[in-house]
């Protein structure tokens, strides 16, 4: 898969936004072949597959950071793909995206 360099520095900037709305290790936030991140406080993961994972591409991410109540769609829709109890980043999205300056 290519890297586009304009999603690349969106979703860096996005992914650091996240960051330091949640921080924390209990979700594994992956946008993959751009970079994943651990967020949301609560259990630390260390080894291995975590329990809470959230996968998206570049694209969705920019689009949810833009349009947060595009959640739950994104999740039916299989464009996010997110396991865990803590897994449900709708919250954060809401308060990065009246944060973020894209």
């Amino acid at each position: 898969m290519q890297k586009d360099p304009e999603i690349a520095i969106e979703v860096k900037k996005i992914l650091e936004l996240i960051k330091s709305i949640a921080p924390g290790q209990s979700v594994e936030l992956r946008v993959p072949p751009y970079s994943a991140i651990q967020c949301v406080a609560g259990s630390n993961h260390r080894r291995g597959t975590p329990p809470n994972t959230v996968e998206m591409s570049g694209e969705t991410l920019i689009q949810l950071i833009n349009q947060p109540t595009l959640w739950p769609q994104f999740c039916q829709s299989a464009q996010i793909q997110a396991s865990g109890g803590s897994s449900d980043l709708s919250e954060v999205f809401a308060v990065a995206s009246a944060k973020y300056k894209g």
